[in-house]
């Protein structure tokens, strides 16, 4: 089971960050301890140790402004990784799984056995998953390789954890490219799907935990809207310059 690092102040409260930089800056604070973190890794090559430090991960589109915080603080790159919500075929609000760059669905069985997708729907929202995922690995990552991760610490980053199976997806993703130890933080997070996320993760920051019927992300917010791909290549180039 996950460490579980919250802020209790903050549980069960909305409207709680200004915005998604706010909020990185909160969680930022928490990884200081990386910063001088170096850790030695062998080169395929000839077994010969290199230096490198915590492997930052942001879900686009929204968790971007919020690991550009944390990537600027600690001095480390922020890279993405690109995971996409599997929609029901009547509404784009809504999904039942999701993709990970590896092309594998995670799926929500339970919603699935409520819902009696045939197996034709369900196949045919995941390849027009697929296809969206493909276009965006292209524009957000110019389609360049994932990095080798074995034994690297990995933080994975989003805006906060609704479902959570973005999330999901991304963490078996980065599972089997070697990371560990797992780190997810998010300055907001559904009560449920936290604990249902502990068991998959060593640790996991989650500021503003909100227990109760009912969860949206954008209610940690006072300022919130969604990001346009253009929005996140920018932030992108100002990490990096910076």
């Amino acid at each position: 089971m996950g460490k579980l690092i919250e802020d209790p102040s903050l549980r069960d409260r909305v409207y709680v960050f200004a915005d998604r930089a706010d909020a990185g800056q909160r969680l930022a604070v928490h990884f200081l301890k990386y910063r001088q973190d170096i850790h030695l890794f062998a080169t395929p090559a000839g077994g010969v140790p290199v230096a490198t430090k915590i492997a930052l991960f942001a879900i686009p589109a929204g968790g971007v402004p919020v690991a550009a915080e944390i990537a600027r603080l600690l001095g480390i790159p922020l890279d993405l990784i690109i995971v996409r919500k599997i929609q029901l075929p009547w509404t784009t609000e809504a999904g039942f799984g999701a993709l990970n760059p590896a092309g594998e669905a995670i799926l929500n069985e339970d919603l699935l056995e409520r819902l009696r997708l045939t197996p034709e729907e369900i196949q045919e929202q995941v390849q027009k998953t697929a296809a969206i995922l493909q276009q965006r690995e292209a524009r957000l990552r110019g389609g360049k390789p994932y990095p080798r991760l074995k034994g690297r610490p990995t933080l994975v980053v989003d805006d906060g954890l609704a479902s959570g199976y973005t999330m999901r997806a991304a963490l078996k993703f980065l599972k089997e490219q070697g990371a560990r130890p797992l780190i997810v933080a998010v300055p907001t997070g559904s009560g449920r799907t936290v604990r249902e996320l502990q068991p998959l993760v060593d640790e996991l920051y989650c500021l503003n935990v909100r227990t109760g019927p009912s969860f949206a992300v954008a209610d940690a917010y006072r300022a919130w809207y969604d990001l346009t791909e253009d929005e996140v290549l920018g932030i992108l180039r100002s990490v990096r310059k910076d």
